[in-house]
């Protein structure tokens, strides 16, 4: 078998989902630390879009973190994250990801946006915030009582959300978010793919 290498980059959200989909999954896979100021010329000449993860596998070219996920999930899944295929998982990611994300970039990055406060930024991403703490009322993960492709997809960019102002977070009334998202921080998969990597090009 031709090896599989996952380009990465240790702190990217994107980067981070298809690391913990690529490990629970069991797949032996080699991980290549990437610089974004030095981008490797292997990596570009598989996906010139020049952004990470970028899975190659038999040929195969992946790059958009989602599809990694999905296709390590179709390798094996002993513990169902896909739901039996329930239609709510991709729902809830895209909200995530073409909804949130856009007001977590502007809260993160909010001198580049100065339109608006930070404060504001923080305001519209806290809509989603209260549909989680909500979701998680109900039970201990956001849409089963185990965990899915929902919150390994979900969870690194609300820590990351989490991360522009700890203190603040730390306050906030979301206790059901906070034990959820503490609870994926402490996790040993978690722990796992965020060990600082030995190759670095």
């Amino acid at each position: 078998m031709s090896e599989i290498l996952l380009y990465s980059f240790r702190r990217c959200p994107y980067a981070m989902r298809a690391r913990l989909a690529l490990a629970y999954c069991g797949v032996p896979v080699r991980i290549i630390e990437v610089s974004l100021k030095a981008k490797p010329a292997e990596m570009l000449a598989l996906s010139p879009k020049g952004t990470v993860p970028v899975l190659s596998v038999k040929g195969v070219v992946i790059d958009e973190s989602l599809a990694i996920m999905q296709w390590a999930l179709a390798q094996h899944d002993p513990d169902d994250w896909l739901l039996q295929g329930d239609p709510a998982l991709l729902a809830l990611i895209a909200e995530n990801d073409h909804g949130f994300k856009y007001q977590l970039d502007r809260y993160k990055y909010a001198e580049r946006y100065p339109e608006q406060p930070m404060q504001a930024y923080r305001a519209a991403g806290e809509v989603f915030l209260r549909k989680l703490e909500q979701l998680l009322a109900k039970r201990e993960y956001l849409l089963a009582d185990h965990p899915s492709l929902a919150d390994m997809a979900l969870a690194p960019f609300a820590r990351q959300f989490a991360h522009v102002d700890r203190e603040w977070f730390a306050a906030a009334p979301y206790p059901r978010l906070q034990r959820w998202l503490e609870r994926f921080v402490q996790s040993p998969l978690f722990i796992g793919v965020m060990a600082k990597p030995h190759v670095l090009l």
